[in-house]
């Protein structure tokens, strides 16, 4: 083992550095709970009606993308999650407050559309199915046809 004269270097090693790192990032979160600075999520919700959306009454999640780029129709805010990389049904309705029935029938016009296809792949727990966005979709999303 080592001298008597050098445990202290041993002891600054692996006990003072790591502390000296951890330390500082515990009273941070302790005392971000203590005064209540953590902030929940707020899910942002969308009134459909007759293919226009309408945000709620809430702030605005979306402040920093600029005017020009936020969709007016179901279609656009559901190709925009696509593309997004939201690949599942139900994170979908979740990201854009909507119901299953009026999601459905958007997916399914997407599909016939060829903006989207869905893909069964076989998961861990059973099979999967994935919604992915095609090439017609990206573009279509990013054209200044559909947009506010």
């Amino acid at each position: 083992m080592a001298d008597e004269g050098f445990a202290w270097i041993y002891l600054v090693f692996f006990l003072i550095i790591p502390l000296s790192r951890i330390l500082p990032r515990l009273i941070q979160k302790w005392k971000g709970k203590k005064l209540g600075e953590s902030t929940p999520f707020k899910q942002q919700t969308f009134q459909t009606t007759n293919e226009m959306i309408t945000e709620s009454p809430q702030n605005s999640s979306q402040a920093d993308i600029p005017r020009d780029m936020k969709p007016k129709t179901l279609d656009m805010l559901v190709l925009g999650e696509l593309n997004r990389g939201t690949k599942n049904f139900n994170s979908i309705q979740r990201n854009l407050g909507i119901d299953g029935k009026t999601l459905d029938k958007t997916l399914q016009n997407l599909e016939e559309q060829g903006l989207m296809k869905v893909q069964n792949k076989p998961g861990l727990f059973g099979p999967k199915v994935e919604l992915i966005l095609t090439n017609k979709g990206f573009k279509k999303f990013y054209s200044k046809d559909d947009i506010v």
